[in-house]
């Protein structure tokens, strides 16, 4: 949910005719058969993104924590 608020902040910024806009030049651009492939694809890269960075986390909370087990 905190992310859902994140994007929800950054769209903020921006008018409904703004989004109108960019939303038809991507229809314009890829068509509407590829808008779904497109946003899969982002939607995949944002998740193994996450998941990368979930990892990187806890292997550094692991370490301190065995650093403060040695201690």
């Amino acid at each position: 949910m905190e992310n859902f608020a994140v994007i929800l902040g950054f769209l903020s910024g921006l008018g409904g005719w703004e989004i109108l806009l960019i939303l038809l030049v991507l229809l314009i651009f890829f068509g509407a058969k590829r808008i779904p492939d497109l946003a899969r694809g982002l939607g995949k890269g944002i998740r193994e993104f996450k998941d990368a960075t979930k990892e990187i986390k806890d292997e550094i909370e692991d370490g301190v924590k065995d650093v403060k087990d040695i201690k």
